[in-house]
């Protein structure tokens, strides 16, 4: 139902973070190699994904029925009942589920480039 909004909350907490990084970086101008990726960048990667991803949940929850474009928008609080506590729960366990992927796989993928950094220059240095 609304487990796509916990990862757009997240993008959005990213994407003010990034700006903030990026004007601290641009006041501090220093001489970086090229291989060095700055945290502004590293953010704005993790900001699209967790966007994507928020896109992708909205897009099933409309193929299936459970968002719909007139107010109140999720199917669920028309039918009435347990729908907040349903919602919550869903959000809870699917929607930080989700970004909790997203996020584990963007710092995995932070990871494996820092490795393959310092293999790549472990083998310039060895010749």
């Amino acid at each position: 139902m609304a487990c796509f909004t916990v990862t757009a909350a997240t993008a959005v907490g990213v994407a003010v973070a990034r700006h903030i990084v990026k004007h601290k970086e641009n006041k501090n101008i220093n001489v970086e190699s090229v291989d060095t990726l700055k945290t502004s960048k590293k953010l704005g990667i993790l900001e699209i994904a967790l966007f994507g991803g928020s896109f992708i949940l909205a897009g099933e929850h409309i193929l299936h029925g459970e968002v719909t474009f007139t107010f109140p928008f999720l199917t669920a609080v028309k039918e009435g009942g347990d729908a907040i506590k349903t919602m919550l729960m869903e959000m809870g366990t699917v929607g930080v589920g989700m970004t909790l992927a997203i996020v584990a796989t963007w710092g995995i993928g932070l990871i494996i480039r820092k490795l393959m950094l310092k293999k790549r220059s472990a083998k310039e240095v060895i010749g």
